[in-house]
């Protein structure tokens, strides 16, 4: 598996996935997605195999140092390519972005039903700050997770 940051030319495949793991009225809409991803105040992951995209992961960062907030946008595995560690380490890299943007913590929302999200944020160290009733369409409630991050260390992705 290969890990880098998102080129424009990847967002049909990027959006296909979106496709795949959302269906409406859970999926972002092409536009709101290409807003986050060009956005300078974010960084997209992209997980490819064989020049075939397997996941993606959006962060935001919002607000100035030391006060800085990275907000996980979505993260997402297609089916086929799920528990083999692409999640983690998308995660990680998300994690790294936020951290060198002067990001003191990260934060999301995910679905109460997605039991193996919510394994994967407990596993890397996020807890539950809340949760937000009728947040997902449908009236779903989404948990509100959260970490804090150590101040950036260089990093360097192979």
């Amino acid at each position: 598996m290969h890990y880098r940051l998102f080129r424009p030319d990847d967002f049909p495949q990027l959006y296909a996935i979106e496709e795949i793991c959302f269906q409406p009225p859970l999926r972002f809409p092409r536009r709101y997605m290409r807003h986050i991803i060009e956005s300078p105040a974010s960084a997209t992951w992209i997980a490819e195999e064989e020049d075939t995209l397997t996941g993606f992961a959006i962060v935001e960062w919002s607000g100035d140092p030391p006060r800085r907030q990275a907000y996980i946008q979505t993260l997402e595995v297609t089916p086929a390519h799920r528990r083999r560690g692409i999640a983690s380490e998308l995660l990680r890299r998300l994690e790294t972005s936020a951290q060198q943007a002067g990001a003191r913590e990260i934060w999301l929302h995910v679905d109460t039903e997605n039991d193996s999200a919510l394994r994967l944020y407990r596993a890397h160290g996020y807890q539950q700050q809340g949760r937000a009733e009728h947040y997902y369409a449908r009236h779903r409630p989404a948990d509100i997770y959260a970490k804090p991050l150590a101040p950036a260390t260089p990093q360097h992705f192979t």
